[in-house]
């Protein structure tokens, strides 16, 4: 009787230190080991990245407002053993060579990692503005894919790309849908719902991992991030802090940025007063004229002023804009003044990676005598 027992205890003990050998093979095997590397993101707060030297995991948080969950993606070099319990959405090799995006606000990052060539199409071409890609377009190198909300997925299968970068304002896409049961996978990029402008730029990072390019995107941010601050710097130095409106009508209704937008940010650190600065929200407040004449009548700039490249347009669309200071003293500053060659706005697509030239633009305009001759890239004065 004793001999079995001990028999019974010695199959036990072999049993446990069985299990227990299996159990930590399978913990060392579920993806659950630190990242060599911590990617320091310093303002965007929608993304993180891990990198664990031969494959990255990059998480997206906010793919759009109000998303329900979080993305994960999983990039990966070539040959490389992927711990068997990883849990992820979608799984790419890297470097890619053919890319398609889905924003014009990814095309900045592109360029700025000498990776444009990778991008093979685009929904709705006409809207891309910059020069370096437009030569692309025009030598037939980056194919036309429709509109975003119904891309061509006959000619973007033809494309064969690695990865499209998806942009959504919610969950309901069925051409991503579609484009994923081909087998081509679509990642999200949510940089449009940071809440900052170096938020905003500092999603070059998830371009460089696309890319194997992370250091190189570092470096790029950074850069930016220095420029932003010695603007916001210089700004503090002026002498005068000038009252701001922005926004513009549309129908019925103004339609401004609340105060703790990132639009509202830019003219914060540009050192001016924006006339709505104590209002907070998502989206942009919906206001009628005669509140914002109330409110802004004798505010010193108005910036943003919509589609009106003139103030004979301006004026034209309403008279009562004449009320306003700012368009008495042609103080009046719009964005789609500088366009590419087929149409597309360039602050649209390049602003949001270069918030350090959005910035320097306003800067420029409230405080003239910090910037000299500097050139404005984006803002500019509205024509007689």
């Amino acid at each position: 009787m004793k001999i079995k027992t001990l028999k019974a205890l010695n199959l036990l003990l072999l049993f446990l230190v069985f299990s227990a050998c299996k159990n930590e093979q399978k913990d060392k095997n579920n993806g659950s080991e630190e990242p060599q590397d911590s990617v320091e993101l310093k303002h965007a707060t929608n993304f993180s990245i891990s990198d664990f030297g031969d494959y990255y995991i990059l998480k997206i948080e906010t793919a759009w407002p109000d998303a329900e969950k979080a993305f994960t993606y999983l990039l990966t070099k070539e040959n490389t053993e992927i711990p068997s319990g990883l849990d992820y959405d979608k799984k790419v090799q890297i470097p890619i060579e053919k890319m398609v995006v889905t924003s014009t606000t990814h095309i900045p990052a592109l360029e700025a990692l000498n990776e444009e060539n990778s991008l093979k199409g685009f929904p709705g071409l006409d809207y891309i503005s910059s020069e370096k890609t437009r030569k692309l377009i025009n030598s037939g190198k980056i194919k036309e894919l429709g509109k975003n909300e119904n891309i061509n997925t006959e000619v973007l299968i033809d494309l064969d790309p690695e990865v499209v970068i998806g942009f959504a304002i919610d969950g309901n896409n069925k051409t991503f849908e579609t484009i994923q049961k081909t087998g081509i996978p679509v990642m999200y990029n949510g940089d449009w719902t940071e809440k900052t402008p170096l938020g905003k730029a500092e999603w070059i990072k998830f371009f460089g991992v696309f890319y194997d390019k992370l250091d190189e995107a570092e470096k790029i941010f950074n850069k930016i991030e220095t420029d932003y601050t010695e603007a916001k710097e210089l700004a503090k130095s002026a002498a005068e802090t000038p009252k701001v409106l922005s926004g513009a009508m549309f129908k019925d209704q103004w339609y401004l940025p609340h105060g703790n937008s990132w639009q509202a940010q830019f003219i914060k650190d540009a050192n001016a007063n924006y006339v709505y600065a104590d209002t907070q929200g998502n989206g942009s407040m919906a206001l009628s004229f005669e509140n914002v004449l109330d409110k802004a009548q004798d505010a010193d700039y108005w910036i943003s002023a919509g589609q009106y490249t003139s103030y004979t347009q301006l004026l034209k669309e309403s008279q009562h804009y004449e009320q306003f200071e700012a368009v008495q003293n042609k103080n009046v500053y719009s964005v789609s003044l500088t366009k590419g060659e087929t149409g597309g706005v360039l602050y649209f697509e390049l602003g949001p990676q270069r918030p350090d030239l959005v910035l320097k633009d306003l800067v420029s305009i409230f405080h003239p005598e910090l910037l000299g001759n500097y050139e404005n890239r984006f803002f500019k004065a509205l024509e007689e």
